[in-house]
């Protein structure tokens, strides 16, 4: 295993996933404002939550310390955001939550996962890549940026292997 310590982290810390609600929202967006600079707003949130999306929350002692946000369209899942609390960074929280959301969208049938990363995002690239995520195209321009706009990779894995 690439991070043993990390996934001891993860089992040591009694992670609890569930699907998040809109009371959730405010426990979401401070967490995505300390993980973005151009965070999703409330809305955004809000509107994710209908019957094609998926919106998981990881929590620990009770505090909500991650989350993903997917959409399923036909049979494709397409991985929106996912954010890890900064003080739970480095604790494997975010592999944690990248497995969870890919074994329940091959479970509901979706054969693959689509994401977009910012290309200057080495650590997630380097996650994704460990999981089995390849590189299918660029998207000039796809993110805000400090100055002006900035690149995103699309990557993609296939479910059910």
């Amino acid at each position: 295993m690439p991070y043993p310590e990390a996934y001891q982290k993860v089992l040591n810390a009694d992670l609890l996933m569930r699907p998040l609600a809109p009371e959730d929202v405010p426990a979401v967006l401070d967490i995505e404002r300390q993980g973005y600079s151009h965070p999703w707003s409330e809305s955004v949130f809000l509107d994710c939550f209908k019957d094609n999306y998926r919106v998981w929350g990881a929590f620990h002692g009770g505090d909500l310390v991650g989350y993903a946000v997917l959409a399923y369209i036909v049979d494709e899942a397409h991985l929106l955001n996912i954010c890890v609390h900064p003080r739970a960074r480095g604790e494997g929280v975010g592999r944690y939550l990248l497995r969870y959301v890919l074994a329940t969208a091959a479970h509901e049938g979706m054969s693959q996962l689509l994401l977009e990363v910012r290309v200057s995002n080495h650590a997630a690239i380097a996650l994704y890549q460990d999981e089995g995520f390849r590189e299918i195209g660029l998207r000039p321009g796809y993110y805000p940026a400090a100055n002006g706009r900035e690149d995103a990779r699309v990557m993609m894995r296939a479910l059910g292997q």
